[in-house]
């Protein structure tokens, strides 16, 4: 999104301005961001991007990462790179998420990186990206003095707790829109007893943070599902990042577009909207994640958030910034 500025937004101390790019390589996108942090702590983008090589398929079967796969993500890092470049930015960031870390090839893939694009490949733990996701979703919100997030990915998703500034709780699960397609979908559409296996399934490792101090907290969703859900709910046809922006979700509403989900075969959900492209075939179980989410744990609503953990990592590097009073990296 060239151009778009978004408010100032509230952090620790005001930063000097700098430019990072972040790069996120998750199980089904790798997004970039390209932005401008100024001095009273504003994030503005200058460029934003995102593609669907889905590095993450079979990862969850097999364990490994697919030559073809690491391809097709290595050729957008290269067209990234060539985005990149005119921008000179401060420091640049190219991390992985679930997919990788998830890999036995991860290695591989991490040196097949370097040598074809030159970026170091930063994998994050789980408890890394909670924390970074959680960073970059609050960055854009000014309203909330506590918060939960939650990120829905290919791969994982990452359920995070906390004040403006600090991160009380954090977990990272096992259960992504890729990986229940991949490893309870059979039918096209989903048959009633498979919807019922992927809800048992999400259902057993939400309890894992039953515990949390969700009591007083505003519920924010980032990433490609909850986007996705809001563009539905508008009847939207194409990507419109003022149309996601902190636009509020009911839990009524997920729970209809979920149950229409359900019941279309990926051909019929693809032509609801472009922004479906690559997405129609897991839409239904990161609806399905969200819904759980929002049920088990007493969320009437969720507010939207394009940002994520590629917002978060700029936080980091203009902290990191600020502290060493660095330059050009």
């Amino acid at each position: 999104m060239n151009g778009w500025r978004w408010p100032a937004q509230l952090f620790a101390n005001p930063y000097p301005p700098v430019t990072i790019a972040s790069v996120d390589i998750g199980t089904n996108t790798v997004l970039l961001l390209v932005a401008r942090a100024g001095v009273e702590g504003e994030i503005v983008p200058l460029v934003y991007e995102q593609r669907i090589p889905r590095l993450g398929k079979g990862v969850d079967e097999h364990k490994r990462l697919h030559p073809e796969s690491m391809a097709r993500v290595v050729e957008v890092l290269k067209e990234y790179r060539e985005i990149i470049r005119p921008l000179r930015p401060d420091a640049i960031v190219v991390c992985g998420t679930s997919a990788v870390r998830d890999a036995a090839n991860r290695e591989e893939f991490c040196e097949l990186v370097k040598r074809e694009t030159g970026y170091d490949l930063e994998v994050l733990s789980g408890q890394e990206e909670s924390l970074w996701t959680y960073r970059g979703a609050i960055s854009g919100i000014s309203d909330l003095s506590r918060a939960t997030v939650v990120d829905i990915g290919g791969g994982s998703t990452e359920i995070s707790v906390g004040t403006r500034m600090a991160v009380e709780r954090d977990i990272s699960l096992d259960i992504g829109s890729v990986r229940i397609t991949e490893r309870i979908f059979r039918g096209d559409p989903p048959a009633a007893e498979e919807m019922d296996q992927a809800q048992a399934l999400v259902r057993g490792h939400l309890a894992q943070a039953a515990g949390f101090p969700f009591a007083g907290t505003g519920l924010v969703a980032v990433a490609g599902t909850a986007t996705t859900l809001a563009l539905l709910a508008q009847g939207s046809r194409e990507f419109d990042i003022r149309a996601v922006t902190n636009y509020r979700l009911t839990f009524t509403v997920v729970e209809r577009l979920l149950q229409t989900l359900r019941s279309m075969p990926s051909s019929a959900i693809r032509e609801l909207s472009e922004v479906m492209s690559g997405r129609a075939d897991v839409i239904t179980a990161g609806a399905l994640i969200l819904r759980e989410v929002m049920e088990c744990f007493g969320f009437g609503e969720a507010v939207v958030s394009e940002r994520g953990v590629r917002y978060g990592l700029v936080v980091r590097e203009v902290e990191r910034k600020q502290k060493t009073g660095s330059g050009k990296s």
